[in-house]
């Protein structure tokens, strides 16, 4: 596989070409992921609750999504490799400066912050010290506090008005890849029309420029349960590498999500 940059992912966009991407948290997972060509890949704090077994992502550190990817780059070189900031590492713009800065030279092309427009000004200043950000909207799981759950967000127009103008607001400041988590097809749809860089969804509907799916979901072994949006690849073709080609040329012709994986 070529090395992916975010001008591929803006070109496929312009195409209106869909593109796969998935969560990987070591070298062997992504050796396998870059032989069957996926171009993005997710070092995400998903990894402390498929990976260590708690029962949401606040308790992971920058140290340790560093690990995992200094593992992934190391099985992945050509990838695009985006890194979560995890839970409090983005407070304030010099804690994320700093904690970025680490994300980045253990391997990362990018770093996923979640928020809305209140991260505008960070993203801004992250993006002037060249760090590129993909921005997180919709149901963002460190915010599942004030959520009272994993919530579907944007069903009611009034917040799905403001979703699109946070959208706009975070790409205007420098975002260069929109990341939309549990939100209806349609206001997902509003926002990759709207936005000029990818979006890519999860829980969102086959209308984004992207999917992206925790691999342990995607290959049935998550420990908890199978979320409405994911799929078992690995049970309809009974081969890991299978199941990954699959999943790759469900996304690019629009058939995954199919309409049982969307809300509405």
């Amino acid at each position: 596989m070529k090395k992916i940059s975010i001008h591929d992912l803006m070109k496929w966009k312009q195409e209106g070409k869909k593109f796969a991407t998935v969560t990987a948290y070591d070298a062997s997972f992504a050796q396998l992921f870059e032989q069957q060509e996926v171009p993005v890949l997710l070092v995400g704090d998903s990894l402390g609750m498929v990976l260590q077994g708690k029962s949401d992502t606040l308790p992971v550190t920058t140290e340790e999504i560093a690990y995992h990817t200094r593992c992934v780059r190391a099985g992945s070189p050509n990838s695009l490799l985006m890194a979560d900031m995890p839970f409090m590492s983005y407070a304030t713009p010099e804690q994320a400066c700093e904690n970025a800065g680490k994300l980045m030279q253990a391997g990362a092309n990018m770093v996923k912050i979640e928020g809305d427009a209140w991260i505008a000004e960070t993203i801004r200043i992250l993006a002037e010290r060249a760090v590129p950000v993909c921005a997180h909207l919709g149901l963002t799981p460190q915010s599942v506090n004030i959520f009272g759950g994993f919530r579907i967000q944007g069903r009611d127009e009034a917040k799905a008005e403001q979703m699109v103008k946070d959208a706009l607001t975070l790409e205007a400041a420098g975002a260069q890849i929109i990341l939309l988590e549990c939100v209806p097809a349609s206001l997902a749809e509003r926002i990759t029309k709207a936005c000029t860089v990818p979006v890519i969804g999860i829980g969102a509907g086959n209308v984004t420029d992207g999917q992206i799916l925790v691999m342990h979901d995607m290959f049935g072994i998550s420990a908890n349960y199978m979320p409405k949006f994911s799929k078992n690849f690995l049970a309809e073709t009974g081969d890991m590498r299978e199941a990954v080609t699959k999943y790759i040329q469900d996304v690019e012709q629009g058939v995954f999500p199919a309409a049982e994986h969307t809300f509405n």
